[in-house]
């Protein structure tokens, strides 16, 4: 076998190679016409391949650079490839498609330039996530698309750079756990320990061991000592659950050790000097209980530093489907399944729950859904009883109208909160006419609000 001979690709063989590459590719002749385009550039692009070759590429890939900056003209001009510019095309149709492009000079046997040759991969998918991420707020494993959420990730980001006691309120089954843990995460006590405690679950006297420890001796099976949990959150955060319900006695105790940072276990003789971060919740309503004597005026103040209330689920109802797919996506991986998400008529039932239970109710189910839901997608028929008001032996067609007008109202009521109740600005909101917006306002029963001066709805 003679080695010095040189391989010769056939065209057909070039072409082939140029169609299994998943990028658009083509190429240029040296008076800038196209003589290669591939397959991928024909689906990017919308231009046949047919249409392409022969033609000055700036009129085939009308790209943002092509006027300014063309990346081609540079590589011909400098020798150097261009790697990976954004910009973007337009499509056959008119439509602007962002691109990454990356170009090369192309040679003949001997070296001499012939031409060059241009990539360029579609980032329609990128860009589309990229703006799905911009709409949504994050904060440690809290998600959510609502605006008072957001300001409350604001808030709570800066609150973990002090060392104030902070107060969450909120209904049952909100985040306050996570939104705890958040802030302990992101605060500089983030390598000490995390300790919760949930102060409604404990009797009074476990409660008061619980937190401050105990000496061996101190009551009957106390046979060796115990560090309570301010003790074992040494450096880092203690988050008190429930606040609200610990009796009178221990509040006392426990605004002692706020005050003057020092616990003494039971049984003890000697104090001993803690350095935690106190985090409290409750749902209960601590101002009406203070004024009916049921919870300390002092020990209120004393937590109450930096308040923080958790709206409930039904007062961000925009956020469910957010937090649906972040269920999904957390079960899928627990559970080694593929669900693929909900159905639209199963987000609709979703959507008009009120959730009493708020976030946690949500994530149960969705859980119960993945129960009944092997693979694929989750319908009415995975959804717990009684979701939307739905049953499993009723009249399905009647409760999904119900389910999309409920739906439709949200959807209405929400734009215009966020558009100041602005007629025009919240038809645009939603892509429909002004007219179209008073019809349905007026047939799911939607009225601006009084103040507004502006109720023409029963006009």
């Amino acid at each position: 076998m003679d080695t010095e001979t040189t391989r010769q690709i056939s065209p057909e063989s070039a072409a082939a190679i140029l169609d299994s590459i998943s990028d658009g590719v083509f190429t240029i002749d040296e008076s800038w016409r196209i003589s290669e385009f591939n397959r991928a550039a024909e689906e990017i692009t919308g231009i046949s391949r047919q249409e392409a070759i022969g033609k000055p590429c700036y009129e085939v890939f009308r790209a943002s650079m092509c006027e300014v900056d063309c990346a081609m003209k540079r590589t011909l001009k400098t020798g150097e490839p261009e790697i990976n510019r954004s910009g973007f095309i337009v499509d056959a149709e008119g439509t602007r498609i962002p691109v990454s492009v990356s170009t090369a000079l192309l040679r003949d046997s001997a070296g001499k330039i012939i031409g060059g040759a241009e990539t360029f991969r579609d980032l329609s998918l990128v860009e589309a996530l990229r703006k799905e991420l911009s709409g949504r707020y994050q904060l440690g494993d809290m998600v959510s698309r609502s605006p008072d959420m957001q300001q409350i990730f604001e808030l709570a980001a800066q609150v973990a750079a002090s060392t104030s006691t902070v107060l969450l309120r909120g209904e049952t089954g909100t985040g306050k756990e996570l939104l705890a843990r958040a802030v302990h995460g992101l605060s500089p006590r983030n390598k000490g320990p995390f300790m919760a405690v949930n102060c409604g679950a404990l009797p009074d006297t476990l409660l008061e061991s619980e937190l401050f420890g105990y000496k061996a001796g101190a009551f009957t099976g106390a046979n060796q000592d115990k560090p309570g949990r301010f003790a074992r959150a040494q450096g880092g955060t203690l988050f008190l659950d429930e606040i609200g319900d610990i009796s009178p006695a221990l509040q006392v105790r426990l605004l002692r050790v706020l005050q003057e940072k020092q616990v003494e276990p039971l049984g003890g003789t000697a104090p001993i000097d803690v350095d935690v971060r106190v985090i409290a919740a409750t749902h209960r309503d601590l101002e009406k209980m203070v004024e009916a004597g049921e919870f300390r005026q002092d020990l209120f103040y004393r937590i109450n530093v930096i308040k923080i209330d958790i709206p409930p689920l039904r007062k961000r109802k925009e956020d469910i489907p957010l937090l649906v797919d972040h269920f999904i996506g957390r079960f899928n991986h627990i559970q080694a399944k593929a669900v693929k998400g909900v159905t639209g008529e199963a987000m609709g039932l979703l959507m008009t729950h009120d959730y009493p239970g708020n976030v946690r109710e949500l994530e149960n189910r969705i859980e119960h859904a993945f129960v009944l839901c092997e693979n694929g997608w989750i319908e009415p028929r995975h959804l717990p009883e009684g979701c939307g008001g739905i049953k499993s032996s009723g009249s399905t067609a009647a409760n999904f109208q119900d389910a999309v007008n409920a739906f439709e109202a949200q959807l209405i009521r929400e734009a215009m909160r966020e558009n100041g109740y602005n007629r025009l600005k919240t038809a645009r909101n939603l892509g429909i006419h002004k007219t179209t917006l008073f019809r349905k306002m007026k047939s799911l029963g939607i009225a601006f609000p009084e103040y507004d001066g502006r109720n023409r709805m029963a006009e």
